[in-house]
């Protein structure tokens, strides 16, 4: 669906910048990897040198670990929940009954599911089963912080921790042999289901059903935003995000020793830790751009941040590669005296600079897409 009015940051439409801005910042570093500049990056630095070890922060950490790379699917699910209440209440407060939004949250995570599923399709050129997508992910997770989100704050919470707690019984009680090992790549309960499902694993041992665990990003999302659409005064908000995050964080790294933080796997400790990064990365952006007014250059983000959908699918059906042919020759050719890994990197961030441009002109022209 396309929208005309461009979105103003007011008491009236209930929006914030800052959430914008953090949702942009968020797509914008999703889509610099399909420009494979992380990539080229990482191949131009010297191993072990602090270019090399930056560069290594922008992928996911093999197993047991964390990089900040590992932190943008939570910090993308947790933003959509922090803009349900803002969505959602407007609805409601326009005179929207709670079976019209039951139908829309409905529709649209049957659609993310189906754009999760599709995205699979379009690479190997014949149909395929997977669910490993973030889309496909976001859609049971959307449609739970939905189902509750009217509910009880502690039942909320209730139900958030009551998800990691199935995910760490399920992974450590599973009795089928084979997959009775719940923190071994391919050996665990989460391996099992994605046999029952797809009749196969991920290369990269990532499991469908983490959608689980990390619906708990989005519920946590969701009382983020009922937070700050609250009337309570600005430093009250802050205090509950600095203590939530700083506790999280500090339960989340604790827990390491006894379950392992492994982004592959979503597990408890790896959901409590991003979480609490998540509160703690909104709540500053919060206190810089909407309470200190400050920080007006990273509007920049917030264009992107406008189109997340449409960008996100543009770069991931074809988008990213249709602009890297466009620039190769030119690119190539200008700078043909130099490194090729120096040449691909600049062809990288000239696509990331297109497709930053592409929502720019979106922007421009008040067109905002969105399910």
């Amino acid at each position: 669906m396309m929208s005309s009015n461009i979105p103003q940051n007011d008491s009236a439409n209930s929006r914030l910048l800052s959430l914008d801005i953090f949702r942009g910042i968020t797509m914008l570093l999703l889509i610099g990897e399909t420009t494979y500049f992380y990539e080229h990056w990482l191949e131009f630095t010297t191993e072990g040198s602090f270019l090399n070890l930056l560069a290594l922060q922008f992928h996911h950490h093999p197993w047991n670990g964390l990089r900040f790379w590992d932190h943008v699917q939570p910090f993308f699910m947790f933003i959509v929940g922090v803009a349900m209440p803002f969505s959602f209440g407007a609805r409601w407060a326009r005179g929207d009954s709670w079976n019209k939004t039951l139908k829309h949250a409905l529709t649209r995570s049957a659609v993310l599911l189906f754009l999760g599923w599709a995205l699979y399709c379009i690479g190997p050129g014949r149909i395929t089963f997977e669910l490993w997508n973030v889309l496909a992910q976001l859609s049971f997770t959307y449609l739970v912080a939905f189902l509750i989100m009217r509910k009880d704050v502690k039942l909320q919470i209730g139900v958030s921790i009551g998800l990691l707690i199935l995910t760490e019984l399920l992974f450590r009680l599973w009795p089928i042999s084979g997959f009775d090992q719940a923190f071994t790549p391919d050996k665990n309960f989460g391996s099992w289901v994605d046999l029952l499902l797809m009749g196969k694993l991920s290369n990269g041992h990532w499991l469908a059903f983490n959608a689980v665990p990390s619906t708990a990003h989005t519920i946590w999302g969701v009382l983020a935003g009922l937070l700050l659409k609250s009337d309570r005064d600005w430093r009250i908000k802050l205090k509950y995000f600095l203590v939530a995050g700083v506790i999280m964080v500090i339960v989340g790294y604790g827990l390491n020793p006894i379950t392992p933080i492994i982004k592959r796997i979503c597990t408890s400790s790896f959901i409590i830790v991003t979480g609490g990064w998540a509160i703690l990365a909104l709540g500053f952006l919060y206190w810089l751009i909407d309470v200190q007014k400050k920080g007006k250059w990273m509007f920049f983000f917030a264009i992107v941040g406008m189109n997340p959908l449409f960008i996100y699918l543009f770069t991931l059906t074809g988008g990213a590669d249709w602009f890297m042919h466009i620039v190769h020759p030119f690119v190539h050719g200008i700078l043909a005296f130099t490194p090729e890994t120096f040449r691909l990197m600049m062809e990288s961030l000239t696509v990331w600079s297109m497709l930053w441009g592409l929502t720019y002109w979106l922007y421009k022209r008040k067109i905002f897409i969105r399910i």
